[in-house]
């Protein structure tokens, strides 16, 4: 298994950081992905990666409830790291209209910013998207060549988004422990989404699996989220982690 987008660098783990890690070794987890936030968050992520010796991977990039008024002063941080060091990927970069649409022409600028990079480094993308599926699909649209590929992170769409990325071919849905919530839409949307274009993730300490929801949320439990998807795949959990983990190897060229 592959935890593709977890934030184990944030102060929620500053007690156990190193106690979370070898739990997910001891679950099976081979590699964590660390998705950069903002600019305070780099430094923490860097650390945990240089301690890590190849186990936890950073990406670059400023999430969208990051952007502000300043938003172009914080891409041009960002690129000087892209510039001076290698990541899997470009983000956790998108488009978040849930908490506040003040800044949405900004979010949509930085957000094809940073598509760009990816574009310039051959990076996949990972996209969060948040109450703003049109204007997501407008940004990537813009892009969207045969350069271009990633992730919908957390995916939370309904069929007709789903089957929207799908038709970009070279993007996969990333898939934690919503799915395992008791009044979820997404194991019947799954059901029209090949396994072979879903990756794993837990956006730990965030959207912890049933039955630990509401509680702290950590890469060690990506195997409930792996049970849950095996039922509605019809297959065993083997099946599931072989295929997810190929999946995340091929997207991150791990």
């Amino acid at each position: 298994m592959i935890d593709t987008h977890s934030h184990i660098y944030l102060s929620d783990f500053d007690d156990d950081r190193e106690e979370v890690v070898e739990r997910a070794r001891a679950a099976g987890v081979e590699k964590i992905l660390l998705p950069n936030v903002d600019i305070e968050t780099i430094e923490a992520m860097h650390q945990l990666e240089a301690r890590s010796e190849g186990y936890c991977l950073a990406m670059m990039g400023i999430h969208p409830t990051s952007i502000g008024a300043d938003y172009k002063q914080l891409l041009k941080q960002a690129r000087s790291f892209i510039d001076t060091r290698d990541y899997v990927a470009i983000g956790e970069i998108g488009i978040d209209l849930y908490w506040d649409k003040t800044y949405k022409v900004e979010q949509m600028d930085a957000f094809e910013q940073q598509i760009i990079w990816a574009k310039e480094k051959g990076l996949p993308i990972v996209i969060h998207c948040r109450d703003a599926f049109s204007e997501v699909f407008e940004v990537v649209e813009k892009q969207l060549d045969e350069s271009l590929f990633g992730v919908f992170h957390s995916f939370s769409g309904y069929e007709v988004e789903a089957a929207r990325i799908l038709e970009y071919k070279n993007f996969m849905l990333g898939i934690n422990g919503v799915v395992t919530f008791k009044n979820t839409k997404l194991r019947e949307v799954l059901k029209g989404v090949p396994l072979s274009k879903v990756v794993l993730e837990t956006d730990a300490p965030y959207l912890a699996p049933v039955p630990k929801r509401g509680k702290r949320n950590e890469p060690a439990y990506l195997e409930r989220i792996v049970e849950t998807i095996a039922g509605v795949y019809n297959v065993n959990v083997d099946e599931v982690k072989q295929q997810t983990t190929s999946n995340a190897k091929k997207l991150f060229a791990l």
